[in-house]
């Protein structure tokens, strides 16, 4: 019987090797075009203003991508409990299973209502990001 740690070490390899052989063949295929647009500092879609050192973005877009990872989590938490759910029933009854999720849940709904209501839901495009988006040219 062989060592189960020589797969685990081989599948290591095989997934540091492939990356790293993707990367370096990229780099020495691709073509070199140096552009202004290229370098220029971009975060979700808004224009930066002054320096690198002093780039000012809309902070809603991380209060946005914030509840996109709570509620992520929250997907994930409760997946698992509807996969049991039936079988927790029969053993143990339904309010001890059903009580605990729907707490969950309500806390989910009690933040959400408080972000909503805080506008953290709200998008609010900044001026210098709109002007001259109207136009096609």
């Amino acid at each position: 019987m062989s060592n189960p740690w020589i797969a685990i070490g081989a599948l290591a390899v095989v997934a540091l090797a492939i990356p790293i052989t993707m990367m370096a063949v990229s780099s020495l295929l691709r073509p070199r075009v140096p552009e202004q647009g290229k370098t220029a500092t971009y975060e979700s879609g808004e224009v930066p203003t002054g320096s690198s050192r002093q780039i000012k973005f809309n902070i809603q877009y991380y209060m946005v991508a914030l509840l996109f990872v709570i509620f992520d989590i929250e997907t994930v938490l409760i997946f698992p409990w509807t996969v049991i759910y039936r079988d927790a029933v029969g053993a143990v009854g339904m309010s001890k299973v059903l009580l605990p999720m729907v707490v969950f849940i309500g806390v989910l709904v009690v933040g959400l209502g408080w972000a909503w209501r805080n506008g953290a839901v709200r998008w609010v495009r900044s001026p210098r990001a709109t002007k001259g988006a109207d136009t096609y040219e």
